[in-house]
């Protein structure tokens, strides 16, 4: 058995599913992922799944949100006066902030009244358990 070693590339295909079941992610009807294992292309989560895997093997893992997206950060759920909004802003938009540097930060609405609107600025995945079913195409 070939083991995965720092520096290796390797080709997955993978479907990534939430705990209820929700496929939020797949290579189904593309082609396969393609990273070289210890560059970070990846979630920590991921890599260390396949870690033991070799071609043609199929395995399904389940990742912590620690070593996924990460846990909500509270602090990137922040307040922005209601006259920064067009009148149709809605809870549940996905929307595009300027960072202080010129970046772009996605963000999604939570909550809108008269006076502020609250947007979550974490990864849609923060704060969540994943799991993947994962195959192994190729290693490089």
């Amino acid at each position: 058995m070939i083991q995965l070693k720092q520096g290796d590339k390797v080709k997955v295909h993978y479907t990534g599913t939430l705990d209820d079941g929700t496929v939020f992610d797949s290579s189904q009807g593309r082609e396969p992922l393609e990273f070289t294992i210890g560059e970070g292309h990846v979630i920590p989560g991921f890599e260390n799944g396949i870690k033991d895997m070799k071609v043609n093997e199929e395995k399904t893992i389940k990742i912590t949100a620690k070593d996924a997206y990460g846990n909500i950060n509270e602090q990137l759920i922040i307040k922005v006066p209601r006259d920064k909004f067009p009148p149709q802003i809605e809870v549940g938009g996905r929307l595009v902030l300027k960072g202080p540097k010129g970046q772009n930060i996605p963000g999604i609405v939570h909550e809108v009244n008269e006076d502020n609107v609250v947007v979550d600025l974490n990864h849609p995945l923060a704060g969540k358990e994943l799991t993947f079913k994962i195959k192994v195409v190729g290693i490089n």
